[in-house]
């Protein structure tokens, strides 16, 4: 049986080659990936490129969400249950239909930049060195305005039956659960498959543990 293909959606900021690292860890354990960067200038051009490689693997998927990115993995269940086998939600959450995908920072002259680290200090960019801060300022593409300010829209109930597991980065899962269990976050608590996996990294393990993470994401 083919292994199913992995979709990589990385979060706000981060282009394709966020995944570099994790990439060559999923062939060494001869799986397929496909890390999606973000194209377009509205979260339903974003949603379209998303959609397109879940569309065009062989089979179902498992789709890979990062951050702010969790909600496109989300909406991708959403949209194609029948071809998403499992959802990973990494350091992150889906947004409630009829909220915005990600109206975070402040938007500048149509784009929503990369505020820098300040926001961040403390358990998200702890295990981030010097180096690793400004490669990722190097590579940090502005998020259009359309696309941090579109509307979230989930329409089909079957995405509660599609399994989720939730990757917990500079959380614990105890602290995730907690979370779920007490309403916080509303699209979760309908989820009728619901797995929490620790990782000890900051909010980028793709950058800091990318072995780790491949070895998680494969497992699923």
């Amino acid at each position: 049986m083919r292994a199913m293909t992995i979709v990589l959606l990385g979060g706000l900021w981060l282009d394709g080659s966020a995944w570099r690292e994790v990439v060559p860890e999923f062939e060494r354990r001869g799986r397929a990936s496909v890390p999606v960067p973000p194209k377009g200038l509205t979260l339903t051009d974003q949603i379209d490129a998303v959609l397109a490689a879940v569309d065009a693997a062989p089979g179902k998927a498992v789709v890979v969400g990062h951050s702010a990115a969790c909600t496109l993995a989300w909406i991708a269940a959403d949209r194609r249950p029948e071809k998403v086998a499992k959802v990973a939600l990494i350091g992150g959450f889906p947004t409630e239909d009829g909220k915005p995908y990600a109206d975070f920072f402040e938007v500048k002259d149509g784009v929503m930049p990369f505020p820098g680290w300040e926001p961040f200090e403390g358990p998200d960019a702890q295990d981030l060195d010097d180096r690793a801060r400004k490669d990722f300022e190097a590579a940090a593409v502005a998020v259009p305005e359309g696309v941090a300010r579109g509307t979230v829209r989930l329409t089909d109930e079957r995405r509660f039956d599609v399994p989720v597991v939730l990757v917990c980065p500079e959380f614990s899962p105890a602290q995730a659960r907690e979370w779920v269990e007490a309403g916080d976050v509303p699209e979760l608590a309908r989820v009728k498959h619901l797995d929490y996996v620790d990782i000890d990294s900051g909010h980028w393990p793709m950058f800091t543990r990318p072995r780790e993470l491949a070895e998680i994401l494969t497992a699923l």
